[in-house]
């Protein structure tokens, strides 16, 4: 019974770190003038694709963990590291990324490019053999409300904090990396 519990909390605040970066567009995109539809919108798109994604990535890692073993184990843990490394180099950049229009097509994109990192986390996911349903509960749901609390912030203040919830999201996906390489 610990187990589970320690497994859900592990999968809850990796859910809420991939999320981060949907919280952090959000925010930028909230000073936009956006309808609450559109917010709503929005935010189920990221979700979907937050769901997804990391269930290609599992299917995929659950293959090459059959296939490899051990070395899947590292495989996976170096891809934490890099993707959390990748959020908090991108978190610091000067320029200023062109904004996607969050409507029609541009919404498709924009969601696809927002879920990336979850295939990633899928995939390590996958190879350490995590429970599939609830991992797409945690990863879905909070990428859903982390979209639209970033977007109704960003209805509400300046863009300051994006930057640093992206770099705290991308931290944590690096801990994490960290610990599959490093068991205590």
């Amino acid at each position: 019974m610990e187990a589970v519990i320690g497994e859900v909390v592990t999968l809850i605040l990796m859910a809420f770190a991939l999320g981060m970066d949907a919280f952090s567009v959000g925010l930028g995109m909230g000073m936009f003038n956006l309808t609450l539809r559109q917010i709503f919108k929005i935010g189920i798109m990221i979700g979907f694709f937050h769901v997804w994604m990391p269930l290609v990535g599992m299917i995929g890692g659950r293959f090459l963990s059959e296939q490899f073993g051990a070395i899947a184990t590292y495989l996976g843990g170096g891809l934490l590291i890099f993707l959390g490394i990748q959020m908090v180099r991108s978190s610091f950049k000067q320029e200023e990324e062109s904004l996607i229009a969050p409507v029609g097509k541009g919404l498709l994109v924009f969601a696809f490019g927002v879920s990336l990192d979850s295939f990633s986390a899928g995939l390590t996911l996958g190879i350490y053999g995590a429970k599939t349903l609830i991992v797409l509960t945690c990863f879905g749901v909070a990428a859903t409300v982390l979209t639209w609390a970033g977007l109704l912030l960003g209805r509400r203040v300046q863009g300051w904090l994006g930057k640093y919830s992206e770099a705290l999201g991308g931290g944590i996906l690096l801990a994490f990396g960290l610990k599959l390489l490093i068991p205590l």
